[in-house]
């Protein structure tokens, strides 16, 4: 254990060092600690023992997406949001269905021997995207700002959305029932994943905005704990939303977009602390993913999991995307450009680990598939992202 925590240690120093040089390279963060989990991991050199269980992984992965998604809807500039919100309106109300739909009907060409159910399963865990693998993107000033908060909303509400939807979707799958037929059970799983999810996401941001105001008035709040609060506020929503039956990415989400109603200042301050925990949270899944998930699948890879892989990040995705931006005034360039930044990352790893624990027929299928998706997704745009914000905006600087 403390091999592990020395190496892990160690090697987060020297990229804490280097972490600016690296994230304007041609090289992500995530690449980059994908890669030391493999290298080092049990089937690299052996030198880091990674001797994590599926629900460790499970509860590391949920947890780190669940601050991410506080933290970036947090930052949401409601600004832009309200003078543009067709854009996201689009991507989440016309381009996320269209991507699922897609997605179904393309891994039921190329996986015929899975179940209708396991391929709808499949669409969906494949569709949110994960705007943290495409950073320069939603965070580089030459992208408009009307589009850096699109893909970021959209990044951000996406995974909530499909929580439901796989969610109904695997307990269909599984055989599970609840008293009045499946009616009744899609009601009502949609009613405990985004009712109970919002309103403790609410109710929780609520009384501490109302606490932390309080507390500021009498100067109660100590300097050396002002970056903590928001870390326990995203954990409490959800574990809270989770123990009550709810989605607690719903609730992580609401409560960031209820928090970024405070002042500018109060916000950079308060959340500095749960962005740094959530990167560094992030960059250790990655380690994990890459020390754990991709040696294995490597071992299986099939020539239909990398075609459907490739597919997912191309076709599915862009297709839709820029069918339902026609009639916007983004130009197809632009189309192009959101359609491409849709990066897979921590939602689909969650995804994947909830149809693992309920071993479907087409588990390993579907696993395969789901992975090969996010090695080359973290591949992929990490090494995409800095070059064609370049391009886009030396293009959009020309006369």
């Amino acid at each position: 254990m403390y091999e592990n925590a020395a190496f892990l240690a160690g090697f987060l120093l020297i990229y804490s060092a280097v972490a600016g040089r690296i994230e304007r390279s041609l090289i992500s963060g995530p690449i980059v600690f994908a890669v030391v989990g493999f290298a080092l991991g049990p089937d690299g050199l052996g030198v880091l023992r990674i001797n994590i269980t599926g629900e460790g992984l499970r509860l590391l992965a949920e947890l780190t997406l669940a601050l991410v998604l506080f933290t970036d809807a947090a930052n949401a500039d409601f600004g832009i949001v309200r003078r543009n919100l067709s854009l996201p309106e689009r991507l989440l109300g016309v381009g996320l269905p269209l991507t699922i739909l897609l997605g179904f009907v393309f891994a039921a060409i190329v996986f015929p021997s899975l179940g209708i159910l396991e391929v709808a399963l499949l669409a969906a865990i494949l569709a949110p995207t994960d705007a943290a693998l495409g950073k320069p993107v939603v965070t580089n000033p030459t992208v408009p700002p009307v589009m850096r908060e699109a893909l970021n909303l959209e990044s951000g509400l996406n995974d909530g959305i499909c929580v439901p939807i796989v969610v109904i979707l695997l307990g269909l799958a599984v055989g599970t029932q609840i008293e009045g037929g499946t009616v009744a059970h899609v009601a009502w799983v949609v009613i405990e994943e985004i009712g109970i999810g919002l309103v403790v996401g609410l109710a929780l941001t609520g009384l501490t905005i109302l606490m932390l105001r309080f507390a500021e008035r009498r100067s109660w709040i100590s300097k050396n704990w002002v970056e903590i609060p928001i870390v326990a506020l995203a954990a409490a929503c959800f574990a809270a939303a989770q123990a009550a039956g709810g989605s607690g990415f719903i609730a992580c989400f609401v409560g960031g977009l209820l928090l970024s109603g405070l002042g500018e200042h109060h916000k950079e301050e308060l959340l500095r602390g749960a962005e740094h925990m959530g990167e560094a949270l992030a960059l250790l899944t990655w380690v994990v993913f890459g020390g754990i998930v991709v040696a294995r699948m490597i071992d299986r890879v099939t020539w239909p999991a990398l075609l459907y892989a490739v597919l997912s990040l191309t076709v599915i995705r862009m297709l839709p995307v820029f069918l339902c931006l026609i009639g916007t005034r983004t130009s197809t360039a632009d189309k192009l450009f959101i359609g491409w930044f849709g990066p897979r990352g921590l939602a689909t790893i969650v995804f994947a680990i909830l149809v693992l624990d309920a071993k479907l027929p087409g588990n390993d299928t579907i696993m395969l598939a789901a992975g090969w998706t996010v090695l080359l997704s973290v591949i992929a745009h990490g090494v995409t992202a800095n070059p064609l914000v370049k391009v886009f905006g030396t293009r959009r600087s020309t006369p």
